[in-house]
């Protein structure tokens, strides 16, 4: 977003006549920077930043301490991914006084973080290509209990949610975090350890790390195993 965006963003909310709470979970920490500098000017745009975080545990820290009516939250992150955050805060969700509502906030277009996601209880879905303008709107539906998804990722959700066929469940896949199915893809598709860890802002020790689990999670012994089991599910 640019500040074009967060000068659309004032402009298009300035005559909000309340205030929506919002946590940020992000793991990266110049992203969080930038969405605070262009949604947070309170009285431009309604709505108040009251807390941030960059993994699973620092999120359900700070929401169960702020109880903010919207969570935007990224798919990846440290400690379990979003589905992780959105599993530790049903309780939360439910509340039917005081509902905490979430906004996955993600780079990600990937069918599966999509529908993850919304299974876990989030309300929407937007990439991080959405305007300043967009984004503020987005969260006052998802905090008036709407749902809210970026134009071409909807259909992924009607696809899952709308026929009466469930989507198959991969056993096999539902045992990866969300950051090892990013590096899994990676794998598959050629990247040398030190361009994935350049790619996901990770350092190379961690990539490492990430492929010994899924190895190990898996029951695969080496990369080029991994690259034609990823092949054989179209993940490449």
């Amino acid at each position: 977003m640019s500040s074009d965006d967060a000068q659309q963003a004032e402009t298009g909310a300035g005559d909000r006549d309340r205030t929506v709470r919002v946590v940020l979970v992000d793991d990266h920490r110049m992203f969080r920077t930038g969405v605070q500098a262009e949604i947070g000017r309170t009285e431009q745009t309604g709505v108040e930043v009251v807390g941030e975080a960059a993994d699973v545990d620092q999120a359900l820290t700070v929401i169960t301490a702020t109880r903010p009516e919207v969570v935007l939250l990224d798919v990846h992150l440290p400690g379990g991914g979003g589905v992780e955050v959105l599993r530790r805060s049903a309780a939360m969700m439910a509340d039917p006084e005081r509902p905490v509502r979430f906004l996955a906030l993600s780079v990600s277009d990937a069918a599966e973080d999509v529908i993850g996601v919304i299974r876990g209880g989030a309300r929407g879905y937007v990439t991080k290509t959405i305007t300043g303008t967009d984004l503020v709107g987005a969260i006052f539906r998802v905090a008036d209990g709407d749902a809210v998804f970026s134009p071409r990722l909807a259909g992924f959700v009607l696809d899952a949610f709308a026929s009466t066929d469930a989507p198959p469940v991969d056993e096999d896949m539902d045992r990866l975090t969300q950051r090892e199915r990013e590096v899994l893809r990676l794998i598959a598709r050629g990247y040398a350890y030190k361009e994935i860890a350049k790619q996901l802002f990770i350092s190379v020790k961690t990539v490492e790390s990430h492929v010994s689990a899924v190895l190990r999670k898996l029951q695969l012994s080496n990369r080029h195993e991994l690259t034609r089991w990823a092949a054989a599910r179209r993940l490449v």
